[in-house]
């Protein structure tokens, strides 16, 4: 192996973050070519290849993922040196992309977002918003904030709060029929109780989305099971009574891919996040 230049690995990270050579060559303000040299040069040093060439392009291989988080902790270490050279603290900075559902990015993330600004200013958070799970081995992702009875296999996190349900209906429709779910949706606690109780094809309409129930049961569509945190203070919406357990409530967990448990820099966001959502036990219950 030869000696490391940052500079190279620089490029490396810049086609990871852009996910392209395109994307890193506009980033980086050089040329195409100058990219794929770079890139050359560094999997030419550390003796492997870094990336998988493909007709989409130049994509990051599944067993590189640490490799990756290590050039990025050098990235912040070198950050570090400089501020500690000019007598300041190094804070928690650098770019972290989360994934989680639409409800929890449009109703609860960006507000955790704005704090985390007041306690780590330098922190760059990506929100990718998307009902289904992204495959955090090609680092479409590095965390995931998701609800879920249990993490899917390859990822490892904690759970500090849990999500509570409610059936919720518009005024004057109590007698609505149920509105079911699609999607991800389906392997959630509320479906498992909510689909026993329904004749086959019972449900009147359905969506994979909470926030596209809401609207669906304000219209008047239907009643549905909804999380109490996006239904409770809508005066669309009138909540029901319908014996719904509390088993029903759903752990909200913080995770990233196995490979990268043991990364400081997710570790301390990760802390972060689970602190934000320990905040707001109360605003996500019942």
């Amino acid at each position: 192996m030869h000696r490391l230049n940052w500079d190279d690995l620089q490029f490396v990270l810049a086609v990871v973050e852009a996910g392209s050579v395109a994307g890193a060559s506009r980033q980086m303000g050089v040329n195409h070519a100058t990219v794929l040299r770079r890139i050359a040069a560094f999997e030419e040093s550390v003796g492997t290849q870094v990336f998988d060439r493909t007709p989409r392009g130049y994509v990051l291989r599944p067993d590189r993922l640490r490799l990756i988080a290590a050039a990025r902790e050098v990235g912040q270490a070198v950050q570090s040196v400089h501020q500690l050279a000019q007598g300041l603290d190094a804070p928690l900075a650098g770019h972290v992309r989360v994934t989680s559902t639409d409800t929890l990015c449009q109703s609860l993330l960006p507000e955790i977002l704005a704090d985390l600004r007041q306690s780590a200013g330098e922190l760059r958070l990506s929100l990718i918003s998307t009902n289904s799970h992204l495959n955090l081995s090609r680092l479409e992702a590095e965390l995931t904030l998701r609800p879920a009875p249990v993490l899917p296999e390859g990822l490892v996190g904690e759970s500090p709060v849990s999500m509570a349900f409610a059936a919720y209906v518009a005024p004057g429709c109590n007698n609505a029929g149920w509105l079911g779910f699609d999607g991800a949706m389906r392997r959630s606690r509320p479906w498992a109780w909510l689909e026993p109780q329904l004749e086959p094809g019972a449900a009147i309409g359905s969506a994979d989305s909470f926030l596209v129930l809401r609207e669906m049961v304000a219209q008047g569509l239907g009643r549905a099971l909804l999380p109490c945190f996006i239904a409770r203070n809508d005066p669309r919406l009138v909540r029901l009574d319908v014996g719904l357990p509390p088993e029903t409530a759903t752990p909200i967990w913080v995770a990233c891919h196995e490979e990268l448990a043991d990364v400081p820099r997710l570790i301390r966001v990760r802390g972060l996040l689970c602190q934000a959502l320990r905040d707001r036990a109360a605003q996500l219950g019942p």
